[in-house]
């Protein structure tokens, strides 16, 4: 099973998969009775499982995931300023990170998130310690060192000490990083956001995605006091001003983006960027909630991110849920006094299947995300759950929809990346 567009969903019912030693997906063929079980395989599924393309992830804040689930009550200026940024600060300690980045990687691959956009911390040798746990588990991983040096917005205790050492600093994680020379883990270049960073630091690193040509991840209009603070600053948009300093390119990954104009997406679609839909931390600091359906309509490129720990769930089936939920809420309304719905956008089963899958791994350039000849072999056994007793002939998006939600109080069987079985045995 496999969303192979925003609309489209195919399952095929008997089917041969075969994968080089390089985890590159050669061909895809149905199979017929004549072939029967003669056919020669590595693995062979068991009768009521499914193989479905394993769940990219585009937005994980990995320092916090300590505090998972955590203060969710608060505004997001003072969730950031209470817990998170002393919680990031001791990642200073890379036996700590080491700790938590083993716990929380073998943990996700266990939940079926094969692919995962990350945000480290301020600290370089944290963020080797990142890269090198996906590394060792086996995860598809973009991870980027957090570059913050506005001393409005950040704490003298936790920042950049200043523009040329947050330049430098992220440069030196680039090369880090492709030091380990892994073909699955890669750099990201990662200001955290606009109010958080000076104008020389996003110069600099607009210059550095130039230079290097790797891509770019953020915050983008994220709230309220976000969205206010940059247009106040610099009299434009979050969008418009991170492509004033050359941070909007191909593939940039930008997270939440709830408050987004119409030249705004237009501008992000124009230039190949995209958003990370982050449906579980939208709800609680957004201030908004984003209208998938109408941008992917648009033509944006839009994935699904738990963004742990604003997000309460590590599940990316459970976002795929709360997805189609919150669109609900969107479509119909939320005040039972008015007219408070927009027509036209709700999203289907399907249509959230595809951003956790497919159009994950196309905001983040990753070559996997569907079972097509020269994509890459990240994929999931599921258990599918039995069909009440008497119900025949159930469609593919119900079956989809019972299969994600039992994701949601389970874990897939099995789990591969680039065709080695990467299965945590906890």
């Amino acid at each position: 099973m496999h969303a192979t567009g925003p609309q489209h969903l195919s399952v095929i019912g008997d089917a041969l998969i075969e994968v080089d030693d390089a985890g590159v997906i050669v061909d895809v063929r149905s199979l017929g009775p004549a072939d029967g079980d003669e056919v020669a395989c590595d693995v062979r599924l068991k009768p009521g499982t499914m193989l479905m393309p394993g769940f990219v992830d585009t937005h994980l804040h990995a320092p916090q995931w300590p505090q998972l689930g955590s203060g969710l009550d608060l505004p997001l200026e003072r969730w950031l300023h209470e817990l998170t940024f002393p919680l990031e600060a001791r990642f200073a300690n890379v036996g700590l990170a080491a700790t938590v980045y083993n716990d929380m990687v073998p943990e996700l691959l266990s939940l079926g998130t094969t692919s995962v956009v990350y945000h480290s911390s301020v600290h370089r040798e944290a963020t080797l310690v990142l890269a090198d746990a996906c590394v060792r588990h086996g995860q598809r991983a973009l991870v980027g060192r957090v570059a913050m040096d506005h001393p409005d917005a950040t704490p003298e205790w936790y920042r950049d000490c200043d523009a040329a050492s947050a330049v430098a600093s992220s440069a030196g994680s680039i090369d880090d990083i492709m030091a380990l020379g892994s073909s699955r883990v890669a750099p990201i270049i990662t200001p955290r956001f606009i109010p958080a960073c000076t104008d020389e630091t996003l110069a600099g690193l607009g210059r550095l995605a130039a230079e290097t040509d790797v891509i770019v991840q953020t915050h983008c209009s994220e709230s309220d006091w976000q969205h206010g603070a940059v247009f106040e600053r610099f009299g434009v948009t979050d969008t418009m001003a991170l492509d004033g300093f050359g941070l909007l390119r191909d593939h940039t990954v930008l997270a939440h983006a709830t408050h987004l104009t119409a030249d705004d997406a237009d501008r992000i679609i124009e230039v190949g960027s995209g958003v990370a839909h982050c449906p579980m931390s939208n709800s609680y600091f957004a201030n908004a909630v984003f209208p998938a359906r109408r941008h992917i309509a648009a033509g944006m490129r839009v994935g699904l991110g738990t963004d742990v720990a604003g997000g309460p769930s590590p599940s990316i089936a459970e976002q795929v849920a709360h997805a189609v939920t919150v669109s609900r809420m969107l479509h119909d309304g939320v005040d039972p006094g008015g007219a408070s719905g927009r027509d036209a956008a709700s999203i289907s089963m399907t249509t959230a299947f595809w951003m956790a899958t497919l159009g994950g791994a196309d905001l983040a350039g990753l070559p996997v995300g569907v079972f097509k000849r020269g994509r890459h072999f990240d994929a999931i056994v599921v258990d599918e759950p039995t069909a009440i007793s008497g119900v025949d002939g159930l469609t593919a998006e119900v079956r989809l929809e019972r299969i994600i939600r039992s994701l949601v109080r389970s874990r897939p069987r099995r789990v591969w990346v680039d065709g080695v079985d990467v299965t945590p045995h906890r």
